[in-house]
């Protein structure tokens, strides 16, 4: 008897050590969200005045995932399609392999050009519990969550976020 209540006991205690270990809430679709300043895998560093004025798509994304590895060509044709680093449409991509050195070869293997850098705390603390691979999210110019997806998007659906970017330039 004594054993069981240890037992369980032991696993009141790590239940209570995990809700207290300060996973915040995951993001979701209508909450506000200000990204901290992130380190690319490129060594330079994105401010929040970089993302401001101009819809973000964040895309939390391995290099193991099956699922990221057919969902990252379809950022990388989005990202083109509005405009690159200067366009309409801002993309990060969040890494969470252990090794900066596995992200950076993985999109340097692949000719990704989109800004990428590995997962931080501090996003951790913006974007909440992970609940799957790729999770992506639409952040509008001002900040506010519109779209958010976990799993692998198709084609199409990725092009479709080019709607967020607005008409292009005549």
């Amino acid at each position: 008897m004594a054993c069981l209540l240890e037992r369980n006991l032991a696993r009141a205690l790590l239940l209570a050590a995990l809700a207290w270990s300060g996973a915040a809430a995951a993001l979701e679709v209508g909450d506000t969200v200000r990204l901290p300043p992130v380190r690319l895998l490129d060594g330079s560093t994105a401010t929040p005045a970089q993302w401001a004025g101009k819809p973000l798509v964040v895309e939390v994304w391995a290099s193991w995932c099956p699922f990221c590895a057919l969902q990252n060509p379809r950022l990388q044709k989005l990202y083109d399609s509005t405009g690159g680093a200067r366009g309409r449409l801002q993309v990060l991509a969040v890494s969470i392999d252990r090794e900066p050195k596995d992200a950076a070869a993985y999109m340097a293997k692949r000719g990704y050009t989109f800004p990428a850098a590995m997962d931080t705390p501090a996003l951790r603390a913006v974007l909440g519990k992970r609940k799957g691979l790729p999770e992506l999210y639409v952040i509008d110019a001002n900040g506010k969550v519109v779209q958010k997806e976990v799993g692998e998007m198709l084609e199409e659906e990725v092009a479709a976020l080019a709607k967020y970017a607005g008409p292009a330039p005549k």
